[in-house]
């Protein structure tokens, strides 16, 4: 089935200027024309699906482009796309490693005000309880 740039935008969520963008940009690879209009196919819906994954995980438009212009490779670029995909996966494993850290430390201050207010006063609170209450360990370098 061919769909046109309002279909897919309506089908992915993606502005129509943002699909003529990527087109420009060279992210779509395959996209066909028939009297200048721009064509496109259920390969091409989940290509959309790809572009938005590698985007909004932090790929920049020119490695984007690059995984786009070994796409047309075939077989022959497997494992180069394969590896510019474990390197972003990698990098949002790490971002992700990191947010948990940060939630650790919210936990953590979560449970110190609820203390401190349930106490009246900070004063009152032993940390030791923290480990005791959640079974988490205190941050290392925790301030109030």
């Amino acid at each position: 089935m061919a769909y046109t740039i309002s279909q897919v935008s309506k089908l992915t969520g993606i502005s129509p200027s943002t699909i003529r963008y990527y087109d420009k940009e060279g992210l779509l690879p395959r996209v066909e024309r028939k009297n200048g209009i721009r064509l496109f196919t259920d390969t091409d819906i989940r290509w959309f699906h790809l572009l938005t994954c590698l985007k909004n995980t932090g790929m920049p438009i020119k490695r984007i482009r690059e995984y786009a212009k070994l796409t047309l490779q075939g077989d022959t670029s497997l494992k180069e796309r394969q590896a510019l995909i474990r390197e972003q996966r990698q990098f949002v494993q790490d971002q992700i490693d990191q947010l948990l850290f940060y939630m650790q430390e919210l936990d953590f201050k979560e449970w110190y005000y609820n203390k401190a207010l349930s106490l009246g006063s900070e004063s009152k609170i032993n940390l030791d309880d923290y480990e005791k209450e959640t079974g988490k360990k205190t941050p290392d370098g925790f301030s109030t």
